[in-house]
């Protein structure tokens, strides 16, 4: 379908044997370069998708997800291909989906294109899995001042502007809202495509709570480095009106009963003191921020 276009399709892998040949060996038909990154398994996941026909690269050891996603990129660039794609490897995503994934690079219109879950038609989604996506999804467009509805699909593709342009860090699972991030503050084109994913055969072996904890400390931190003021202001007025509270009560205890509630006065000053210390820091690095911006 897209003549002359360089797509390589990059997959992240750990102990996906069950799944990797036939996905595979499917791609591997209608697609020419296929990657798998194994990240340090320990079946046959390597053996079984070199002997299907993808070029495969091996991590020594598990690193996290994010290292295998760097690990792709990286040779995407290798290999100067128009086009990235990740799939993942536990035969969730549907081949048949790529081609629509592709076209709004080919067409000039993004630079990441999202399939997401939340837009197509998704069965069986568990509860936790759906609540824990759409709280790191809703941090993500806080942060980025987006409106996307799955930043945590793997199932994407990448122009060749984002892999020359962004070199993501994350080793864990917060890659993928840092890539979204360093896209947005670059002014990239993001957009979104329906796909269709099922669950009923979920063979999925991440532990969900680790997972999303390693996400949302990541966009937390990212929060804090991009929006020193968002961060520390919001933190600071969350302490500083808990110390208000707890000031004005150990107050109102004193003028009511002349008592001096010490632990409740305590806890005031202390909320009082820290909050302003983080908004005059949200302040401040805000204030370094923009003068380095407006130095570059």
């Amino acid at each position: 379908m897209f003549v002359g276009l360089k797509v390589m399709i990059g997959i992240p892998a750990f102990n996906e044997e069950k799944n990797i040949g036939t996905i595979v060996d499917n791609l591997k038909k209608k697609y020419d370069y296929v990657l798998v990154c194994d990240d340090g398994s320990s079946d046959s996941t390597s053996k079984i998708a070199s002997d299907m026909g993808a070029h495969v690269v091996k991590h020594s050891k598990n690193q996290g997800y994010g290292s295998a996603i760097k690990t792709i990129f990286n040779e995407a660039k290798k290999i100067d291909c128009d086009v990235l794609v990740t799939f993942d490897a536990d035969g969730q995503h549907q081949i048949s989906e790529i081609d629509d994934i592709l076209k709004p690079i080919m067409k000039n219109i993004a630079d990441i294109v999202i399939g997401s879950r939340f837009l197509g038609k998704t069965k069986n989604l568990p509860k936790y899995r759906k609540f824990g996506i759409k709280t790191i999804t809703g941090l993500t467009n806080i942060m980025t001042g987006s409106k996307i509805s799955d930043s945590q699909s793997g199932f994407r593709s990448y122009s060749q502007k984002v892999l020359r342009e962004i070199s993501p860090t994350e080793s864990g699972m917060g890659i993928s809202t840092e890539i979204l991030i360093k896209a947005t503050k670059k002014k990239m084109r993001i957009t979104e495509i329906p796909i269709t994913i099922s669950y009923e055969n979920n063979t999925h072996s991440k532990e969900p709570i680790s997972h999303g904890t390693s996400v949302i400390i990541s966009t937390v931190k990212h929060v804090a480095i991009e929006r020193p003021l968002l961060y520390y202001g919001v933190t600071g007025l969350f302490f500083l009106a808990i110390g208000l509270i707890f000031a004005i009560w150990a107050l109102r205890i004193y003028s009511e009963q002349q008592v001096f509630m010490t632990n409740i006065a305590l806890i005031g000053i202390c909320g009082i003191i820290l909050g302003t210390i983080l908004l005059i820091s949200g302040t401040i690095l805000f204030s370094i921020a923009n003068l380095i911006k407006g130095n570059k």
